[in-house]
């Protein structure tokens, strides 16, 4: 019996030890501290995942002073059926399409990208979102929404046709 109760004082202390620590083990899988006495960062996530169709060829621009960057727009499409039920063949139906514009930065990607990404491309695009401000021909400042890929999956057969 004696040996039980030792045995039992003493996982106490480890779970006491183990639950006093959780907040610091926590905190290091959440966020770390900078050395900046204030500065802490937190870990976020900002990840984009598109399936669809390109609209045009991609293009390549470069900005005096900065490296170039592939453009090109993608398409997806999302349908439903109208009716009564979702799942009967009855009813119309009806297709969304949204454009998204994709950015292709990282050098070897950005070249593959160029030559190899044509219109009509069914392709995923894995990257995250960037929202930016432009001033157009007519000096009126926009809002743009893009994606900035840090990969490209071909999913037709364009690429083995140029190959």
């Amino acid at each position: 019996m004696l040996f039980a109760i030792k045995l039992l004082v003493l996982y106490t202390k480890q779970i006491v030890h183990k639950i006093s620590n959780f907040p610091q083990i926590f905190r290091q899988l959440v966020r770390h501290t900078s050395t900046d006495a204030n500065l802490i960062l937190e870990r976020s996530i900002n990840r984009v995942q598109l399936l669809g169709r390109v609209g045009q060829d991609p293009v390549m621009r470069q900005v005096e002073g900065r490296n170039p960057v592939t453009i090109f727009s993608l398409a997806t499409n999302e349908m439903w059926r109208s009716g009564d039920g979702e799942t009967s063949s009855t009813g119309d139906v009806s297709q969304k399409t949204t454009w998204h514009r994709v950015s292709v930065f990282k050098p070897g990607l950005r070249d593959v990208a160029y030559h190899y990404v044509k219109k009509g491309s069914r392709i995923l695009v894995e990257g995250k979102l960037d929202y930016g401000e432009y001033v157009d021909k007519n000096q009126v400042r926009r809002q743009a929404t893009t994606i900035i890929a840090d990969n490209i999956v071909f999913l037709s057969d364009n690429i083995r046709d140029r190959t």
